[in-house]
C-alpha cells in the first residue's frame, strides 16, 4: 500500500461534488481510501489526524483542491489521474436537481452576474468564505441557501438578523435539504406538490416527513431547511421563525410542519407560541417532546417523525388516515444474542432511535471508533446506536449517503458478531444520494452467516426519486432484510424485540434516558 497526495492549484469544487467524485474514484479495486477536499487549514488538519496528509498536501491553500489516496500503487496513480474527469460530470453540486440541466443557461461566476429574475443564491464555499458570500446575496435581495459548514455561529446570527431586516431567508449554514417551489436543493426527494409546508433544523428528518407525506397521499408546497444550529440558544430559531412567517402568508400552504431535534427549551417554547398565532394548523415535531405538554390552539405536538407525517397528512386531506402497515413480529433473540446494532447514515434517525429505545435497553452507547486501515470495526459490549454521518466517520471519506463503504464494514462486523440481536439500517435516496445505496448493503447481507441476526431496514424516498423507493425496498427484502415504512417503526420494532427477552432487561451501567421532555422545562 502507498499513500500519495496531489494538489490542483486554484481548482474549486463544492463538498457534494467532491464527495461524489471520491465515491466514484474509490470504486476500482486497489483503492483503499480516497479524500478530495479544499486545502483549508481545517481540512488539512482532518487529513493529518486521519493519517492521510503527506508533504505535497501541507502546501495546499484554501483555493486548491487537495487529493489524498491510499491503496495499491497502480490503483492510486490511476485515481489521481482521473480526478479532473470525475469532477466534470453533470449534476455534481448541491443544487443539481431536475431543473439544473441544459436549459439552466451559462454558468454564473459571481453573485453580481446572477440573472435579473434570480430570487435565491446557493452558497457552497469553504466555511471561512461562506458568510461573506451569503451577505452579498442578501444585499442583492436574494434568499440564501448556505450548504457550507464550519461557519462561526456569530456569523450565522449576523446573517440571519440581516435577512430578517430585509424580509429574506437564510437557510443554513450547514443546511443540507430544501425544496423551494418544487426545486430540490442539497439532499432532497421528489415529492408530490401539495398543501403542506415544512420548516426544519434536520435534513434527514425533513426528507423522512416529506417522503411519508407523499406516501400518504398528501403533498408539499415548500421544504425550508434552517441549519442544525438554528434552534440553539445562541441563534434562537431565527430562520425557523422566519420560515413559519413565510409559510403563514403563502397561498399554496394550508398546513405547516416543524421538524427538529430538541431545541433549547426557551427557543422551543417561543417557537410554539409563535406558531400558534399564525392562523394555520401547525404540527410541531421536536423529537422526544411530550405530546401532552401544553401547546397553543391549532398546534399539534408530535414526538416522532411518523406521528408528525400522519398528523399533517390527516389535516391536509381532511380526514383520518387508514392504519399504517403492521410490522412483522420477530421471535425473541436467544443468548448470546442480546445487543442492538443500529447503523444510521442520518443523525436524526439515530437521535429518534435513542429516545425510543433508551427506556427499553438502558445501557446504550453512540461510540464505536473507526478501525485502523485494513482492520475490521470493533463493536462494543453494549447496545449501539451509531450516526455514521458524524465527522468522526467522514474525516477523509464521503458521507455514507454517498459512499456506503464505511457503513458496509460496520454492517459486516455486526452480522458476524454472535452478540448481535438485531441490526437497523436506514437507506436515504433522492437527489445527492448514491445511485443504488441498497445494492451495496445487500451485498453484505448476502455474505452473512446463516445464523446472522435479523436486519430491520427502512428507505427514505419516493418512487419518483432517481433510485426508486419500490426498487430499493425490493433489493433489501430479497437480501433478507425486514423492510418497514419509517425510522419510527424500525425503532419501535427493535424496542419490542429487545424487550421480549429477559436477557435484555435494563442494565444499571448507564441510566435510561429521562421521559419525554415537556415544552418550557429546562434540561
Amino acid at each position: 500500500m502507498v499513500l500519495r497526495n496531489a494538489v490542483h492549484k486554484d481548482l474549486y469544487a463544492d463538498s457534494v461534488a467532491l464527495m461524489r467524485a471520491a465515491a466514484r474514484l474509490a470504486e476500482p479495486p486497489g483503492v483503499e481510501t480516497i479524500s478530495l477536499v479544499m486545502g483549508t487549514p481545517a481540512n488539512r488538519d482532518v487529513l493529518a489526524r486521519s493519517g492521510l496528509l503527506t508533504t505535497p498536501g501541507h502546501d495546499a491553500g484554501p483555493n486548491d483542491l487537495l487529493v489524498a489516496v491510499r491503496g495499491e500503487p497502480d490503483a492510486v496513480d490511476t485515481a489521481l489521474a482521473l480526478v479532473a474527469d470525475a469532477l466534470s460530470g453533470p449534476g455534481e453540486g448541491p443544487g443539481a436537481g431536475p431543473e439544473a440541466g441544459a436549459d439552466a443557461g451559462p454558468p454564473v461566476r459571481s453573485l453580481a452576474g446572477a440573472p435579473a429574475d434570480a430570487r435565491l443564491a446557493l452558497i457552497s464555499t469553504p466555511g471561512p468564505y461562506a458568510a461573506a458570500e451569503a451577505l452579498k446575496a442578501l444585499r442583492l435581495g436574494l434568499h440564501a441557501f448556505v450548504f457550507s459548514d464550519h461557519v462561526p455561529i456569530a456569523q450565522e446570527v449576523l446573517l440571519k438578523r440581516e435577512a430578517a431586516r430585509r424580509g429574506l431567508l437564510v437557510m443554513g449554514p450547514d443546511c443540507g435539504t430544501a425544496v423551494i417551489s418544487g426545486i430540490p436543493l442539497g439532499f432532497a426527494n421528489e415529492v408530490r406538490a401539495g398543501r403542506v409546508g415544512l420548516v426544519g433544523a434536520s435534513g434527514t428528518g425533513l426528507q423522512q416527513v416529506s417522503s411519508l407525506l407523499h406516501s400518504m397521499g398528501a403533498g408539499v408546497s415548500h421544504v425550508i431547511g434552517t441549519g442544525s444550529r438554528d434552534v440553539s440558544a445562541e441563534v434562537g430559531g431565527l430562520t425557523m421563525r422566519a420560515g413559519l412567517d413565510a409559510l403563514a402568508v403563502d397561498p399554496a400552504t394550508d398546513v405547516i410542519v416543524l421538524v427538529s431535534k430538541p431545541p433549547a427549551p426557551h427557543v422551543a417554547e417561543q417557537l410554539l407560541w409563535h406558531a400558534g398565532a399564525l392562523g394555520k394548523p401547525v404540527v410541531a415535531c421536536f423529537l422526544g417532546t411530550d405530546e401532552t405538554s401544553p401547546a397553543p390552539a391549532r398546534v399539534t405536538l408530535a414526538p416522532t417523525l411518523l406521528e408528525a407525517a400522519r398528523s399533517a397528512a390527516s389535516l391536509a386531506v381532511g380526514g383520518a388516515l387508514p392504519p399504517g402497515e403492521e410490522p412483522p413480529r420477530l421471535p425473541a433473540p436467544a443468548p448470546p444474542r442480546r445487543l442492538l446494532r443500529a447503523l444510521y447514515a442520518g443523525g436524526t434517525f439515530a437521535h429518534e432511535a435513542a429516545w425510543l429505545l433508551g427506556p427499553v435497553v438502558g445501557d446504550l452507547t453512540h461510540t464505536a471508533p473507526p478501525p485502523a486501515p485494513g482492520a475490521a470495526p470493533r463493536l462494543p459490549d453494549r447496545h449501539l446506536v451509531l450516526d455514521l454521518g458524524d465527522d468522526e466517520f467522514t474525516a477523509g471519506r464521503p458521507h455514507p449517503m454517498i459512499d456506503p463503504t464505511v457503513r458496509t464494514e460496520y454492517l459486516r462486523a455486526a452480522l458476524a458478531d454472535p452478540r448481535s440481536a438485531a441490526v437497523v439500517l436506514d437507506v436515504v435516496i433522492g437527489h445527492g444520494a448514491a445511485p443504488d445505496p441498497a445494492a451495496a448493503l445487500a451485498g453484505a447481507l448476502a455474505e452473512a452467516p446463516a445464523d446472522a441476526p435479523p436486519v430491520i431496514a427502512f428507505v427514505v424516498g419516493t418512487d419518483d426519486d432517481p433510485q426508486g423507493l419500490t426498487a430499493q425496498r425490493r433489493i433489501l427484502r430479497d437480501a433478507g432484510a425486514y423492510v418497514v415504512d419509517s425510522s419510527t417503526t424500525a425503532a419501535r420494532m427493535c424496542a419490542e424485540l429487545l424487550s421480549s427477552s429477559d436477557d435484555l432487561a435494563l442494565t444499571p451501567a448507564t441510566p435510561a434516558p429521562a421521559p419525554a421532555s415537556r415544552i418550557g422545562e429546562t434540561a
